[in-house]
Parts: structure tokens; sequence; C-alpha cells
């Protein structure tokens, strides 16, 4: 894969405003898109003579920056050819911040798990174990139990299931992987903004991605309904929106009118905070796939997700599996089984409990950066917060010298969009949430500044 100057001049969108020297800001942006997955691994990288003359900076800025990308082992550095992008060993996570602290990780939003109750289920599952040791172990589509539990919570959210709609898969990343490999072909439809590795498994397939905003009021469903037409699929996530937090509404579910086949994420469908539980949009729509998983409402260690869709086509993704994995490990299967048995009664308190980490969030936000505004989240793990300038990926590679990591905005979108933005989960505990603002705070007022954490006061003179 090889990126242009003018593709790669698009991601680093305004660079050139952020704090430090010119070659540091253009290394730090360019290793913030590898990690952001927005450079995927093994993208052979611009020649320095034509991207200097892109951005309009001198050469040896370019060669300082990829020079140093390569020493922290981001690019590849081989003679004669083109650096190609890369991860170092050890390192998918930015580098360790320059002041000491431990990097507190604002860049996913994943709970907690419910401790004694996952531990419990656990230790059910062990229960049960033995009846299933004489047996070959490989469950293409999924534990019966399993199944059927899913099918049962279908069921009670108001969606009619079957336990031969449901397919078993290692968690939503894999379902949405599957499907995508089954059946997209040149154009796929998404909300914008939108869950980032979605976008790296369209990417991965080679279509066309076409982005239907998503804005504070939420969803412009006739818009949304014209851009699926002749579309191969559209993937939405109407239900507490990543990142947006936002919930689409009855109505719109009802007046949705997809012109090509549908995949729903509802990985936070359980965490409704300010409304009602939603019904599945496959309630209203006839071919919808939907898409869950046990990460977000349990724990992200848990790693099992699933597929609702016609007993159909989960033979087909089931035939279509064999060629990538041979099932979802059967302990696991069986503490979701045991977990999704409780529900109804573990629910409640993790809802409460989010609910009082999402009101700190806030009043940290309006303490400490009141200048910031977020989206009016309905449910989910995380608010959507507008900054009161583009400087979103500056803010994220600066942030971790603050003690603290962030997703950027651009992340979420296509094309450098969302530079104004920067989600920022609730999910942390209170002593982590706090020091984190504190953190974000400071460094967003360096990037302001136009200084570093590591810049001596005399140097900005």
């Amino acid at each position: 894969m090889h990126t242009s100057s003018h593709a790669l001049a698009r991601l680093l969108g305004d660079w050139s405003a952020g704090p430090g020297p010119a070659h540091r800001r253009l290394s730090d942006l360019i290793r913030l898109l590898i990690l952001d997955g927005r450079l995927p691994l093994a993208t052979t990288m611009p020649g320095e003579r034509d991207l200097a003359a892109v951005l309009g900076i001198s050469r040896t800025t370019v060669a300082t920056a990829y020079a140093a990308l390569r020493e922290q082992g981001y690019l590849s550095a081989r003679a004669r050819s083109r650096s190609r992008t890369r991860v170092p060993p050890g390192g998918d996570r930015p580098e360790p911040d320059t002041t000491g602290r431990d990097l507190i990780d604002f860049s996913h939003a994943a709970p907690p798990a419910p401790g004694e109750a996952l531990h419990q289920a656990y230790r059910r599952a062990l229960d049960q174990l033995p009846r299933h040791l004489p047996r070959h172990g490989y469950s293409q589509l999924g534990l019966p139990e399993l199944r059927t539990a899913i099918a049962r919570r279908y069921t009670d959210r108001g969606l009619s299931t079957t336990p031969d709609q449901v397919l078993i898969t290692s968690g939503a990343q894999h379902a949405l992987g599957l499907i995508a490999r089954t059946l997209l072909r040149d154009r796929v439809v998404v909300e914008h903004p939108t869950y980032p590795h979605a976008l790296q498994v369209f990417r991965a397939t080679g279509c066309r991605v076409v982005p239907v905003p998503v804005t504070d009021t939420g969803w412009d469903v006739e818009s949304l309904s014209a851009a699926t037409r002749g579309a191969a699929m559209a993937y939405l996530l109407p239900d507490f929106h990543n990142p947006t937090g936002l919930c689409l509404p009855e109505r719109d579910r009802a007046e949705l009118r997809p012109g090509c086949p549908v995949v729903v994420d509802e990985t936070m469908a359980e965490l409704a905070l300010d409304v009602d539980p939603p019904v599945p949009l496959a309630a209203h729509r006839n071919g919808v796939i939907s898409i869950g998983s046990a990460a977000k409402t349990f724990w992200g260690g848990l790693r099992v997700g699933w597929i609702r869709a016609d007993a159909d086509l989960v033979q087909r993704l089931g035939q279509a599996r064999s060629g990538i994995d041979l099932g979802t490990p059967v302990v696991e299967q069986l503490a979701c089984a045991e977990l999704l048995g409780e529900i109804d009664r573990l629910l409640p308190d993790r809802l409460a409990d989010l609910r009082l980490r999402r009101g700190l969030l806030l009043d940290l936000l309006a303490a400490r950066l009141p200048d910031w505004t977020t989206s009016p989240s309905a449910g989910g793990l995380s608010v959507w917060a507008r900054l009161p300038q583009p400087a979103s990926s500056a803010l994220a590679a600066v942030a971790p010298e603050f003690g603290v990591r962030l997703a950027a905005g651009p992340r979420f979108g296509i094309g450098g969009a969302f530079e104004s933005f920067v989600r920022l989960p609730y999910s942390l505990d209170a002593a982590a949430m706090t020091a984190g603002i504190d953190g974000i705070a400071e460094a967003f007022a360096a990037v302001q500044a136009g200084r570093r954490a590591d810049t001596p006061p005399a140097a900005l003179a």
C-alpha cells in the first residue's frame, strides 16, 4: 500500500499550528496517524522532497521527522528504498510520557468488570465444562445454550428471535469482519463520525466508504436513506452511537428506508442512561443484520460477540467462518450465557454507576475546560466533546507528556474530519477521571500556548 504526499497532507490537517519545532510536530502527528490506524501498517511513505513541496516546508524538516520515526521504530529503515509504516516491538501504544506519570487511558471506552458477578459466572461455567469435554470443542455457530440465551434477550427487547438466527463470534469486531468479508463489495455507507475499528475493517476490503453526517441533533433519516440506494451495505450505530452517545428515536427507526442490507452495531444497546432501552432496529425492518457483544455490557476481556440475522444467512456466515477460525472458546461462551441469565439483576446497578461517572466527567469538564461543549449523550460510555479550535490531533500527540492517552477526533472520521472533537469516555474511576481531565486541561493549555511539556520557559521568549 502507498500513500501520496497529498493524501498524507489531508490526514495531517493543520499540523503546523501545534507546539514545538516543526520536525517534531510532523513526526508526532505521523506517529499518531500510525497508532490510530489512519496510516495502515506497511504503507509506503511519500518521498521527502515530494512531501516537503506539498507541505510547503524544507526537505530537511521532513528528513529529520522521518529519521526520528525510524529511530523510534515507526518507519522501516532500508537502504535505497522508501520507508514503510510499522509499530516497534511492544510499541502498539504511544511512547511513555516524559513526566514520569503513568498514562491514564482515555482512548478506550470500556467499563470495568462486574467483579464478583463475572467471577461467579466463570465458576459456574467451569462447573459445566465436564459435559463438553467428550466432544471436539469446536463450535462453528456457537453453543446452543448461549444462542438460546441471546435469542431470549432479543425477544425480551422486542425482537422475536430463535436460536437458529444467532451466530456466536469472538467479539463484535470479529462479527463485523466476517460479515464484511462475506457480503461487502464496492460501497459501504457509514455514519460520520463512526466507530474507528469498523473503518479499518472496511478499508481492508478495499471498498469505497461513503459517510453520512451525524450531528448534535442526530440523524438526517432522509439523507441516510438516499445514500444507501445502490450500496452494498450500510453500517449503523443507532443505539447510543459511538462516539456521540446519541440514540436514534423510535419514529426515525420506523421512517428509515434503507436501499441496501443494513448492519446494526448494538454493542452499546444495553447501556441506556436517559431514555428507555431502544427496540432493535431489526424489529422495524426485515433483513437487518444485528451485531452484539458482551464487551461493553459486561467486560472487554470477555471476548464474546454475536450476529443476529435470518437463519439462512447465519448458516452462510458460519460456513464462511471456517476459513478464519473454528469457533469461540467454550468457557467464555458458558460464562456469557450465565451473565445474560442475570442481566436484569446486574444491569440497574451498572447503569446507576455509569450515570454517576458521566456526571463527574461533565462536572470536571465544566470546571477545567469551560470552553469545551459536549453532545447530549443519552447512553453508552462516552461523550463527544467539541474543542474551541481544531486542535484534536495536536492535543492527542502532546497529551502523553501530561500523563494521558487520547484518541484524536479524526480517528472517528474520514479525510481528516473532526479536528475540533475528541471522544471522552466516562468508564474510568473517579480518581483516574479527575487526574485525566487535569492532564488534558494542561495539555490543551500547552497546545494553545504553542509549547510542549518539555519546553523550558526560557525557550518561549
